[in-house]
C-alpha cells in the first residue's frame, strides 16, 4: 500500500513551498487510494511554537487537503529515538565524538587547505569503549555522531530526477544526537518514515543531501528505505529564490488578501507540474485523477503572482452574487447584505482577489468625496466646459432624463460620462457612472454632482 508523509516544521508561518509538497503529497496518495501522514517536526524545542502548528492545521483545512493519520509530533516520541538510537551505538553504527567545535573547525579549515571536502574524519570514532565511558563519567560535552562507511557510494532513484549517487566520503561521520534528549533531523527523519513505513517521501530539492544519511541510518537499522521524489526549486519572476524581500511567501498572506482556495490550489498544482495538456483550470477531484510525480519538471517553478490573480479572478466569476457578497463582507463596511450586494454586483467580473473590493467601491460609503478638480477635465476641457458639462447632467438627472442621450448629443460622449463618473467616484477607473446612479440612488449623486460643480470655479 502507498503510503506518504507531510512533515512540516512548526518554526514559522506556512509558506508557498511547504504547501506545495502537502499539496503534490496529498494528490500522490489519493491517486494511489494510498495514505498520507501528517507529521510535525517539532524536535527544535526553541524555534517550534504551538501558534505556528495552530496555523499549519488551519492552513490545510482551508486548502482541503486532509491526511490520513496524524498529527503525529515528534516532540512525543523520544523514547522511540532513544531505543533506536542506543541500538545504533551498540551495534557500532554511532558512537560518542568528544571533539569541541574548535577542533571540528580546524579539521575542517585544513581538510580545505588540502582540496579536500570539509567533513568530520572521526577522530573519536575509535575511541576504547573504557575510555568512552570514562569521558561520559566524567561529564565531557559530546554528541552522537554516524559512522559513515568510508568510500562508498550511496545510491538511489529519484521518480523526478533519475538516478543521484554521493560517495560517503563527502559526508563524513555526521551527527545524529546532541545527547540522548536532543535529536537531529537526518535522525528522527529516518527513523519515522522506518517505522511509519513510508513508501514515498515527496519534498524539495534542498533535501537531496539528507537523502543518502538517512538511506545509511535506515539500512542501519534494518528498515526499508522508501522511494523518493524530490521536486524543483520555486523561483520569483525575477529568478531568484522566493523570500519576505520579493513577495508575499506565506499562506496567511493570501488568505488575508481574498484569494480563494480552489484557486490557489489549482495555481500551486501548476508550480512544477504539467499534466501535457492544454487545460489550466483543475477542480481538487480532477487533479487528484491526472496527477502524476513523473509529469514533475526538473526545472525550477516560476510563481507568477498575475497568473494566480487570473485564476482566481475565474472563480470569482462563477460564484453567484451572493456568495461572492458574503465573501466580500470582511472587506466592507457593515451594511444591508442587500445593498451591499447592489455595490459588489458593479465588480463581479472585474475581482482578481477580494481584497480588491474595499479600495474599488469605498466612494459608496463616503460622505464627501476628496479628489484633485484636474481629474475631472476630459481630455482637453477648459473649467468652463467641465463646469456646462455637470450641470447638464445635473439638470438631467433631476428631471429623470437619459443620460445616455444626453451624452450621444455631443461630439465625444466623454464630455459628459467621465466628468460624471468623476464627481460620482472621485477615481480614474470605476464601473459606468450609469451604474453608480442606480446604486447611490438620485438625491446622493445630484449632491456629488453640485460638489465636484463647486470643486472646478
Amino acid at each position: 500500500m502507498i503510503k506518504t508523509r507531510f512533515a512540516p516544521s512548526p518554526t514559522g508561518p506556512l509558506h508557498i513551498g511547504t504547501i506545495r509538497t502537502a499539496l503534490f503529497s496529498f494528490l500522490f496518495a489519493q491517486k494511489n487510494k494510498g495514505d498520507l501522514i501528517l507529521r510535525i517536526e517539532d524536535t527544535d524545542k526553541e524555534r517550534s511554537k504551538k501558534e505556528w502548528e495552530e496555523e499549519l492545521l488551519k492552513g490545510l483545512g482551508w486548502l482541503g487537503i486532509k491526511w490520513n493519520e496524524g498529527p503525529i509530533r515528534q516532540s512525543e516520541r523520544n523514547e522511540i529515538y532513544k531505543e533506536k538510537l542506543e541500538k545504533l551505538i551498540e551495534s557500532g553504527h554511532a558512537y560518542h565524538c568528544f571533539c569541541s567545535k574548535e577542533e571540528v573547525e580546524a579539521q575542517k579549515k585544513h581538510l580545505m587547505a588540502l582540496g579536500e571536502a570539509p567533513v568530520y574524519r572521526g577522530k573519536c570514532r575509535d575511541l576504547p569503549k573504557e575510555t568512552v565511558e570514562k569521558y561520559l563519567k566524567e561529564g565531557r560535552p559530546s554528541v552522537i555522531r554516524f559512522r559513515t562507511p568510508v568510500n562508498q557510494v550511496i545510491s538511489f532513484n529519484d521518480i523526478i530526477r533519475g538516478k543521484i549517487s554521493n560517495n560517503t566520503n563527502t559526508m563524513g561521520d555526521f551527527v545524529i544526537a546532541k545527547n540522548f534528549d536532543n535529536f537531529l533531523f537526518n535522525f528522527t527523519c529516518a527513523v519515522d518514515d522506518m517505522l511509519m513505513k513510508i513508501t514515498h517521501v515527496i519534498r524539495g530539492e534542498d533535501h537531496i543531501p539528507n537523502t543518502p544519511k538517512q538511506i545509511l541510518i535506515i539500512n542501519s537499522l534494518g528498515g526499508k528505505e522508501p522511494k523518493y521524489a524530490h521536486l524543483p526549486l520555486i523561483l520569483g519572476t525575477d529568478g531568484k529564490k522566493m523570500s519576505k524581500r520579493t513577495g508575499k511567501i506565506s499562506l496567511s498572506e493570501y488568505i488575508s488578501e481574498g484569494y480563494l482556495p480552489e484557486a490557489v490550489v489549482n495555481f500551486i498544482a501548476f508550480l512544477g507540474w504539467n499534466p501535457g495538456t492544454p487545460k489550466e483550470i483543475y477542480t481538487m477531484e480532477e487533479l487528484i485523477n491526472d496527477f502524476s510525480l513523473e509529469r514533475v519538471q526538473k526545472s525550477a517553478a516560476i510563481f507568477n503572482i498575475e497568473k494566480l490573480d487570473w485564476i482566481n479572478g475565474l472563480y470569482i466569476r462563477k460564484m453567484s452574487l451572493m456568495e461572492l457578497t458574503e465573501k466580500c463582507l470582511p472587506y466592507l463596511p457593515q451594511r444591508p447584505i442587500e445593498e451591499l450586494s447592489k455595490i459588489v454586483a458593479l465588480y463581479h467580473e472585474r475581482l482578481k482577489k477580494l481584497s480588491e473590493i474595499t479600495e474599488l467601491t469605498d466612494y459608496f460609503f463616503k460622505d464627501k468625496l476628496e479628489y484633485d478638480k484636474e481629474l475631472l477635465r476630459w481630455k482637453d476641457m477648459s473649467d468652463e466646459e467641465v463646469k456646462l458639462s455637470l450641470e447638464k447632467t445635473y439638470n438631467a438627472i433631476s428631471n429623470d432624463e437619459d443620460i445616455m442621450e444626453l451624452a450621444n448629443k455631443e461630439s465625444n460622449r466623454g464630455n459628459i460620462l467621465w466628468p460624471l463618473r468623476v464627481a460620482l467616484t472621485g477615481k480614474k477607473n470605476s464601473a459606468g457612472p450609469l451604474d453608480i446612479i442606480n446604486v447611490l440612488g438620485k438625491e446622493k449623486t445630484l449632491k456629488r454632482i453640485k460638489e465636484a460643480i463647486e470643486l472646478i470655479k
